[in-house]
């Protein structure tokens, strides 16, 4: 076998289809057909069953990809250390990112390192749902949590910034319904409910997971509101048109507290738990512009700029009587 191979057998397992494999080689679906015919018949065995609605491996199959897998990494890492000895670096890096924190913070982050380093392209892939990264071809994930508890012996994580997420409102729903002053006053409201896709397995949307601050004990509170999406950036539409409370990381919102077109509610609770990661299958050897990436984003959000943002003073004229600006 050759590399073209092996880089056939994997795109087929991964899309599950002959002539999308071939759409994505870049080959007619025909060559695709006559190539893993003979593959299957030099080796003596077959790799995938085919039906009408799928193509799926065999036991065969699957062994041969991971093997395929690991050999490609090889390729690939001799390739990377012989670039590596020219002065500058280059190469491909391909990474997964969340929508909301890869366009406002990791978008810019990443063409500030691009100019830095020209030879090095980046390409990202936003997507709700943590991919196999192996499977994927990916470099890595900037993500909002750490590495899923069944894949920790196989990738390795790096915490780039700690990252909390607050419960803010608009003024004028406050101005409406009142502050809650407790969280048993905070059940009494509309509560605007995220079912977010990538937290943790047992999380109920149906109750917030919150923690006083400076001290260890959390707190299940149930919540329920009228109004609840798969996507963050509805419900914060929501929160800002004053349809309720809404409990968001503090890198979305900073902006928006900073110009007072939300509110802090409940300041003393949060919950701190969805700090930024990078996530990665392990390598032995870690090519070097992966590793200039990953210190050049720790450097970027240690201080947490969007902490910094929502710290600023800003006139809170359209918040409710007896409500302030809160960090």
């Amino acid at each position: 076998m050759d590399r073209p191979d092996l880089e056939l057998v994997l795109a087929v397992r991964r899309h599950g289809s002959l002539v999308t494999a071939a759409r994505a080689l870049k080959v007619a679906p025909s060559v695709v057909t006559k190539r893993l015919a003979a593959l299957e018949a030099r080796l003596g065995t077959r790799l995938f069953q085919r039906t009408t609605r799928r193509v799926s491996p065999t036991a065969d199959g699957d062994t041969l990809c991971e093997r395929a897998q690991e050999l490609l990494r090889a390729f690939e890492s001799a390739e990377a250390e012989l670039r590596e000895r020219q002065a500058e670096p280059s190469g491909p890096v391909r990474l997964a990112a969340t929508f909301g924190f890869g366009r406002t913070w990791l978008g810019p982050a990443l063409a500030s390192f691009q100019s830095l380093h020209p030879k090095v392209s980046v390409q990202v892939q936003l997507t709700e749902q943590l991919p196999d990264l192996t499977l994927d071809g990916l470099d890595g994930a900037i993500w909002l949590w750490s590495a899923p508890a069944q894949r920790a012996g196989e990738w390795v994580a790096r915490r780039l910034a700690t990252n909390q997420r607050v419960l803010v409102a608009a003024p004028a729903y406050l101005r409406r319904r009142g502050e809650p002053r407790s969280l048993d006053e905070l059940s009494q409201h509309d509560c605007l409910v995220v079912r977010e896709n990538g937290g943790s397995a047992d999380l109920r949307f149906d109750h917030w997971r919150l923690q006083r601050i400076g001290e260890r004990q959390w707190v299940h509170t149930p919540v329920r509101g009228p109004l609840s999406s798969n996507s963050g950036e509805l419900v914060r539409d929501w929160c800002l048109a004053g349809h309720g409370i809404m409990l968001r990381s503090l890198w979305d919102v900073a902006p928006l507290l900073e110009r007072g077109d939300l509110v802090r509610v409940l300041d003393e609770w949060n919950m701190p738990d969805a700090d930024v990661h990078w996530i990665a299958p392990y390598r032995a050897q870690v090519p070097r512009r992966i590793r200039l990436l990953v210190d050049f984003l720790a450097e970027r959000f240690r201080d947490e700029p969007w902490r910094q943002q929502a710290a600023s003073p800003v006139s809170a004229k359209d918040a409710p009587p007896g409500s302030r600006r809160r960090r």
